[in-house]
């Protein structure tokens, strides 16, 4: 009784801390994944290894400067193109919506004259509405940009003394190894998935970017980026990259050329990169449940909103070794699991 009690006492937390955690949780997000290209950038760079480390101090640190900075220009590169590129495109769609739904309106109408079906005109989603809910929810992180840059500035600040604290923390030998692994496989489990899975979104979105450019679909920078910013929802995310210029193609096309065509390279790309490479590289690191994933992504979703499925991996595989690495939680990371098989806890004393 007491652990649903503080089951529903955290939920209501999260829910009524909002407005201050999403912030913090973009920020550790951005902080992360710069971490994770720099780490990703020391490892082209010689001086890798502790002992090169110690023997060229001065190149070390330099390599290290040097891999920071290539991922905070990486990372101001991608605001830029959004900023200049993407930015300017969604203003045209969002003046072209009532267009669209007049039209999305007049193909639901053919539908039920070529199929003999009746589409009930009030069950067909309003497009301008759905826009106008992930404008607010995007506008509502935006408008948190200020708070989000002072939680990096912090966090890079603070960065240099985390293991000066930690180990204050954890005075004791044991229960410092204990917590020290805990924390190393987070933090390289989420590295990993991280920069591969921000790296093949990336890879997905250009060349969604190209095909659909190609064949002649309008707005193909905004459908490419909507493939990048949902590779991270999983399941759910790749049937609205697909989806979405699937049906826009179909209700602007002459013909099925085109939708036909957007649909076979959008599907293949997700396939490719989807179900066949993101495995191969982020496979071993979570070893999730497809099961657990989706209520997770349910979950978040409903407490936090997009926001929530954004972040919906990140904070489950977080859950998942943490739970891996205590006898009284270790029967949760096995129902997490893919396959019953979980991280080995640390047992040196």
């Amino acid at each position: 009784m007491n652990g649903i009690i503080l089951f529903l006492g955290l939920i209501l937390v999260l829910w009524l801390g909002r407005s201050i955690l999403i912030p913090l949780l973009v920020a550790t997000f951005l902080w992360y994944l710069i971490n994770a290209i720099a780490t990703y950038c020391r490892k082209l760079f010689p001086f890798e290894t502790d002992e090169k480390r110690k023997k060229h101090p001065v190149f070390s640190i330099t390599f290290d400067w040097v891999s920071n900075i290539l991922s905070v220009l990486a990372m101001g590169g991608l605001i830029y193109f959004f900023a200049t590129q993407i930015q300017p495109m969604f203003r045209e769609l969002v003046i072209a919506l009532p267009e669209l739904q007049h039209k999305f309106v007049q193909f639901s109408g053919y539908l039920s004259h070529s199929l003999g079906i009746h589409f009930d005109a009030n069950l067909i989603p309003n497009i301008t509405n759905i826009a106008a809910n992930i404008g607010a929810s995007v506008a509502g992180i935006l408008t948190s940009t200020g708070m989000i840059l002072v939680y990096m500035i912090f966090l890079f600040i603070e960065q240099s003394t985390f293991n000066q604290k930690f180990s204050a923390l954890f005075p004791n030998k044991t229960k410092y190894k204990k917590v020290r692994y805990i924390i190393d496989s987070i933090d390289e489990n989420m590295k990993k998935y991280l920069f591969m899975k921000t790296l093949l979104s990336g890879i997905t979105g250009v060349l969604s970017y190209f095909w659909l450019h190609s064949i002649g679909v309008e707005f193909a920078g905004i459908w490419a980026f909507i493939v990048f910013i949902t590779s991270y929802i999983p399941t759910i995310g790749a049937i609205v990259a697909c989806g979405l210029p699937i049906l826009y193609s179909l209700v602007t096309a002459p013909s099925l050329h085109q939708p036909l065509l957007t649909a076979l390279g959008l599907i293949t790309l997700q396939i490719i990169f989807g179900n066949i490479l993101e495995p191969k590289f982020t496979g071993k690191t979570l070893n999730l449940s497809t099961l657990a994933i989706l209520i997770n992504l349910v979950f978040w979703g409903v407490i936090w909103g997009i926001a929530g499925m954004f972040f919906s991996v990140p904070l489950l595989v977080a859950i998942f070794i943490i739970t891996a690495q205590f006898d009284s939680t270790r029967w949760i990371a096995i129902l997490l699991s893919a396959d019953g098989k979980i991280p080995d806890k640390n047992d040196e004393d």
